[in-house]
Order: C-alpha cells, then sequence, then structure tokens
C-alpha cells in the first residue's frame, strides 16, 4: 500500500476578503475530489486572504499510480487562473 501525498502553497492574486478565498479554495478541493477521488484540505494559512495551503492525499497499490494520480492532481491546480502555485512538495510513503 502506497500514500501519496502532495502540499501546494497558493497565492490567491484575486482575493479581497476570506470569504474569496473560501469560494477558490473550495472549488478547487471539489474539483480535485470529484475528478481523482483523492482527499483534499485546507492545512495551513487559513487566516490568510491571498495566500493558502492544500494537501491532496491518495492511497493506491502501487508507486506509478499514485504517482499518475497526484501528477494529474498537480496539473489541474497548475491550470488553475485563480490560484499560482508557490511552492509544492510530493511524499510517497
Amino acid at each position: 500500500m502506497i500514500v501519496g501525498v502532495v502540499t501546494w502553497e497558493l497565492h490567491l492574486s484575486d482575493c479581497q476578503s476570506l470569504k474569496d478565498k473560501r469560494r477558490i479554495v473550495k472549488s478547487l478541493k471539489d474539483r480535485l475530489h470529484a475528478r481523482f477521488n483523492v482527499s483534499v484540505a485546507e492545512t495551513d494559512l487559513q487566516d490568510r486572504w491571498q495566500r493558502a495551503e492544500l494537501s491532496c492525499c491518495v492511497v493506491a497499490n502501487s508507486r506509478r499510480h499514485a504517482e499518475s494520480v497526484l501528477g494529474a492532481a498537480d496539473n489541474l491546480v497548475e491550470r488553475d487562473t485563480a490560484a499560482r502555485i508557490i511552492d509544492s512538495h510530493l511524499n510517497l510513503l
């Protein structure tokens, strides 16, 4: 069993309030979960308007599958126009 986790630190330049931030973060979380059946949570920076940290987790039976799912999730976040990836970390356990 392989547990894969990718964590993104995001810049949300269009946010003017925490309400704006919640809308963008919720949209990203919902799309990631719906498309890839992964668990996603906002794991840090909850009180910052234009910054967010999201973590995405997948449990797979092979390293290749976990890397594939998390790579595709990374591409979805990268293509999002409301959020820019500042930093990301991938861990496979």
